[in-house]
């Protein structure tokens, strides 16, 4: 009898904790999705001003804004590419407008382009702001020898062109374009696996009430 309890306990016990496992990523899920939805909501919205300088927070994070002014003449260039069409680069320069400087992340242009002359231009630009967190401490330091950037450093990005650290993501660009193909912030890039991790759990609970089961069969065919 000692045995079917334990077994028994065992078996409820680990079930328990992994269906548990299961729902809190379910709720996870839930909560990550509200999120998504509002940040493209946030993209969708009607576009407004730049924050004031110093103003710049998550709450502003993925705002819609639309400028019109001039392109500087340096570029950066982040190592990126075409999805299914290999390696490309995300031009980021400065962009006069309005008597400030920001960051304009113009789009992406394939690596025979990389180095094209593209003097500056005007442009009315429609964005998001975006305070992307890419850099991390496995990150490459930028070859700046050959323009290569492998992270958006908006701080080091903006000291480098002398602009404000805010960086404007291109969505629609009107004027010339120079090659250069907008590459908008989407929603798309969030990570979600909650839905997978819960299944993964619930399978879990479902072996481990298989192996009970067998235990406890296991069990009683000795005790026969």
């Amino acid at each position: 009898m000692r045995r079917y309890l334990f077994a028994l306990i065992l078996g409820l016990s680990g079930c328990a904790i992994l269906v548990e496992l299961g729902l809190w990523q379910l709720r996870r899920l839930e909560w990550k999705q509200a999120v998504i939805a509002r940040i493209e909501a946030q993209i969708a919205a009607e576009p407004g001003p730049l924050p004031a300088p110093g103003e710049t927070s998550e709450a502003t994070k993925y705002a819609p804004v639309r400028l019109t002014g001039t392109t500087g003449a340096q570029e950066l260039h982040m190592l990126s590419g075409y999805k299914g069409q290999g390696p490309a680069y995300e031009v980021i320069t400065s962009f006069q407008t309005g008597g400030r400087t920001v960051l304009l992340e113009r789009g992406l242009v394939a690596e025979v382009d990389k180095d094209v002359a593209r003097p500056p231009v005007e442009l009315t630009v429609l964005g998001n702001l975006h305070w992307p967190l890419e850099r991390t401490s496995s990150t490459p330091e930028p070859d700046l020898s050959r323009n290569i950037w492998f992270a958006r450093d908006v701080p080091a990005m903006a000291a480098l062109l002398g602009a404000e650290p805010i960086l404007v993501v291109a969505r629609e660009v009107t004027g010339d374009e120079q090659a250069i193909s907008p590459f908008p912030v989407t929603a798309e890039g969030i990570p979600n696996d909650h839905l997978n991790y819960a299944i993964t759990w619930f399978s879990l609970a479902a072996v481990w009430a298989g192996m009970t089961v067998y235990l406890l069969w296991r069990i009683r065919r000795r005790t026969m």
